[in-house]
């Protein structure tokens, strides 16, 4: 057993090191040519978050691994877990509502300000921004903490009479008491011995909880949309791919149309920023500011397949080839997304929303995968997890290009502004809180006895005010409902080429 923890406790150090390692290469690698050798703060809260927001993922495998350690104790307390893991759950989440509301809102307001002013006005006016939003913030959760924080737990008031020992018992299933009692039994004891057992909740607890259902509501919109069209925006993406090389005189006719669009959209751009420094920034300059982002992207995805479809250069056969190959990619990957996708959706119809649940489904895959090889059923478990993030950031960014009041923020390599970047990752962080609520809950059977299992499974869903929200299973149905609208949706409009309004279309 010692030496399992100490195993358990290496592979926990190297793993974060490994994570910190990772997203400094993906900083790297997706940011802005304009954000190289500056913007170092907003860059540290992107490294940060990221770090946090993966290492809050994999600490349910490894919460399950340090329970692990413990398996043929006779109790919990018979032997020493590696690590103190409801102590570090809050821990980290609290970093995370840290870093989601007010760290990452004073970097992007910082980062956004205008570049005209001094260092030390951006400064200013950021702090000014954060420190209204936490004194809201900490009022509304002084409030709330106050009157409703507090767990109602339902119990059986069970009683029993007494006898001396040793002496012959005649128990049975009809008679399972001893002397007159008749609450001795969960099982026999009528509706009458049933009560609530009202305590409050820890702040801390209090905060992971509110943060949870924030993080819910965003949870089941975007991912139930992304969970949906990652995989068959790949698939749609291979079946709208350019068959073939176009012509020279029909590349130079596609270029002056795009060269175009990007004049007017210039002219559009410098209109609006004349009127940003006059003061005028009312409803309709913010929402004119996101239909030129829109078209801005749109354009971008233009030249993109313009170039992809009339490959130049001493490599131009190249070219053309990994172009190929990189459909051919995406079609493979959009075919496992979906299989996963599919099979994530049976799980929660199935495990989550029947009662009582017809089968524990992916349980029992991740249980029989462990009995293959210990770490087999842990990073299925782990993938199952971090699929559904990604979901959240593509169905944030699909949302963002059809729904006016959402800001796109794409994510891009070697072309993702600080802004995008921060935007995603307070997204990602907001939603891992979810994410582990939900899978915690969706692989309670694989991962029973958790600290995670604790804290989101009993204390969340006795919370008073939000208890109702999961006792019906709210954020499972309209995560459900909105996977299935999107999949419809796709299958009856993904598979054609977009003309929306300004756009301009391509030759294929």
């Amino acid at each position: 057993m010692g030496d399992f923890n100490l195993a358990l406790l290496i592979v926990a150090i190297i793993v974060c090191v490994l994570v910190f390692v990772f997203n400094v290469y993906l900083l790297i690698n997706y940011q802005h040519p304009d954000d190289v050798n500056q913007a170092y703060f907003p860059k540290f809260v992107v490294v940060l978050g990221l770090s946090v927001a993966v290492i809050s993922i994999l600490m349910l495998p490894a919460d399950v691994a340090n329970r692990h350690a413990c398996r043929h104790a006779l109790y919990n307390g018979a032997c020493q877990l590696t690590l103190p893991m409801k102590q570090l759950w809050l821990a980290i989440y609290i970093i995370d509502a840290v870093l989601v509301f007010f760290v990452i809102p004073f970097a992007m307001f910082y980062y956004e300000g205008d570049q005209d002013k001094s260092v030390g006005k951006r400064v200013k006016s950021a702090i000014l921004w954060v420190g209204a939003t936490a004194v809201v913030c900490a009022l509304v959760l002084g409030i709330l903490y106050g009157l409703v924080g507090k767990v109602d737990f339902t119990v059986r008031h069970l009683s029993s009479g007494v006898t001396s020992f040793p002496s012959s018992l005649s128990l049975s299933s009809g008679n399972p008491c001893i002397g007159s009692s008749r609450q001795c039994s969960a099982y026999s004891a009528g509706m009458a011995s049933k009560t609530t057992w009202t305590m409050r909740t820890t702040f801390p607890e209090y905060v992971v909880a509110l943060a949870t259902v924030a993080g819910s509501f965003l949870f089941m919109i975007f991912g139930g949309v992304g969970i949906a069209c990652l995989p068959l925006g790949l698939i749609f993406a291979f079946i709208r791919r350019p068959k073939a090389v176009i012509t020279r005189s029909q590349y130079i006719k596609e270029a002056t149309e795009l060269g175009k669009k990007a004049r007017e959209l210039k002219k559009t751009a410098d209109a609006l920023h004349q009127e940003e420094r006059s003061g005028s920034k009312g409803r309709k300059w913010r929402k004119n500011v996101k239909a030129v982002e829109k078209e801005l992207l749109l354009l971008e995805e233009d030249v993109k397949a313009l170039e992809e479809m009339y490959p130049q250069g001493e490599k131009a056969e190249t070219a053309w080839a990994m172009t190929v190959l990189g459909y051919l990619a995406k079609v493979i990957l959009g075919i496992l997304g979906l299989i996963v996708s599919v099979a994530w959706i049976a799980h929660i119809v199935i495990y989550l929303i029947v009662k009582p649940p017809l089968s524990p489904f992916l349980n029992f895959v991740f249980i029989k995968l462990d009995d293959v090889w210990g770490l087999l059923g842990t990073a299925a478990f782990a993938f199952f997890c971090f699929y559904l993030l990604v979901a959240v950031v593509a169905g944030a960014t699909m949302l963002g290009l059809r729904l006016v009041f959402i800001t796109i923020h794409p994510m891009k390599w070697g072309a993702t502004l600080m802004n995008s970047f921060l935007f995603n990752v307070g997204l990602i962080l907001l939603c891992s809180i979810s994410v582990i609520q939900f899978c915690s809950t969706a692989f309670a059977y694989y991962a029973q006895a958790t600290a995670a299992g604790e804290i989101f499974g009993h204390t969340l869903q006795s919370l008073r005010g939000i208890k109702y929200l999961y006792k019906y299973n709210v954020f499972q149905i309209g995560f459900i409902a909105l996977a299935i609208l999107t999949f419809i949706y796709y299958s009856a409009f993904g598979w054609r080429r977009k003309k929306p309004s300004g756009r301009i279309q391509l030759s294929s």
